[in-house]
């Protein structure tokens, strides 16, 4: 048994046994239509990762089978997940994802796990991007066409993540936090799309009832999802809730239900250039009427080379937050995000007495 095979026991973290064939992990978001289609349950492993029970002894326990320090803390978390959740085969992003996912994956063949690659072509190229799908679908047994009848089955329920973002800007009675949360399981649906619109639902009769609570300041939450666990809630705090989730609503592909699978996925924007990501979120910030922008890095991450093209490409102010591991906020970020809570209210104040 490896060294990392002595470390990591599924009990330890409190993550579920996907050691079944019908199991395939995903490290980001991928045509999850053509896993249905082919009678397999996705599993997005960076949604099992941050909700362990134990998320940042799996950090540790990557970086005790070797794993070094400055690898991104989700790259070391997936690792570790995937090894102690006892799964068999993972769809990883070769290309319009993190670039330390191919080592990654030859880690995780080197335990005899099965890899399947997929690609986003970097200039959104239609017939490229074909091809992956239809050769994903071949490598599933399945086909594009019907990967394509999964799709069209899930256009109400993208209708209705797309209500519950609207809940979330417009009648503010969804929190930041909530928005993010349900937007960002839309990577797999939980495995099972029909008890997910279930549980949705139900959330979404609770959250309809509630009284409207709008906030003193209007954020968009930009970058990857966070992986520092009080973030919404310490803006909150503050009166600043987050409005806009950028890449968990790419997630939904609510802006695409009216396209084809392949139209659907060059609609996403998370995978390819920063410009593209940038006119949907300039459409959002005059939309949904932001006071400022959060720009969420990870530590080690190459999407930080971006934040300068970021904030000369946005016309509200913008915070760059960094993270490294799971946990809470620590000081120095909190008096940051005070800091900038409290300038927005400023300048707000300022431009009403002009």
């Amino acid at each position: 048994m490896s060294r990392l095979g002595q470390v990591l026991w599924p009990a330890d973290y409190g993550l579920p046994d996907l050691s079944a064939p019908q199991f395939i992990g995903l490290t980001t978001t991928v045509p999850v239509e053509v896993i249905f289609a082919a009678g397999l349950v996705p599993v997005d492993l960076n949604n099992v990762f941050i909700s362990s029970q134990r998320p940042q002894a799996l950090v540790a326990a990557a970086e005790l089978a070797g794993y070094p320090r400055n690898v991104c803390g989700w790259i070391r978390g997936l690792y570790a997940t995937a090894l102690a959740c006892g799964i068999r085969r993972i769809v990883a992003v070769t290309q319009g994802d993190c670039s330390q996912t191919h080592a990654m994956m030859e880690t995780w063949e080197e335990h005899g796990i099965e890899v399947i690659p997929f690609a986003f072509p970097y200039d959104r190229d239609p017939q490229l991007l074909r091809a992956q799908i239809e050769r994903f679908a071949e490598r599933l047994g399945t086909t594009l066409e019907a990967a394509e009848k999964v799709r069209e089955s899930l256009i109400p329920l993208r209708h209705r993540i797309a209500y519950l973002d609207l809940l979330t800007w417009r009648e503010h009675k969804v929190s930041g936090y909530e928005n993010h949360l349900w937007q960002v399981r839309c990577s797999d649906f939980g495995g099972d799309p029909a008890r997910f619109s279930a549980q949705l639902e139900d959330f979404l009769s609770g959250a309809e009832a509630r009284e409207p609570n709008p906030p003193r300041l209007r954020l968009g939450f930009m970058g990857v999802p966070p992986i520092l666990s009080d973030l919404y809630s310490f803006l909150d705090g503050l009166g600043a809730r987050v409005v806009f989730n950028e890449t968990q609503r790419q997630f939904t592909m609510v802006d695409s239900v009216h396209c084809d699978l392949v139209g659907q996925y060059l609609a996403y924007t998370y995978p390819y250039s920063v410009f593209f990501r940038l006119e949907d979120i300039r459409r959002n910030v005059t939309l949904r009427g932001l006071d400022g922008v959060i720009h969420y890095v990870q530590s080690f991450c190459f999407r930080q080379i971006q934040d300068s093209i970021i904030r000369r490409g946005l016309s509200v102010p913008v915070l760059t937050l960094e993270g490294d591991a799971p946990g809470p906020l620590d000081a120095r970020t909190k008096l940051r995000i005070e800091a900038f809570t409290e300038s927005l209210l400023l300048a707000r104040t300022q431009g009403k007495n002009l």
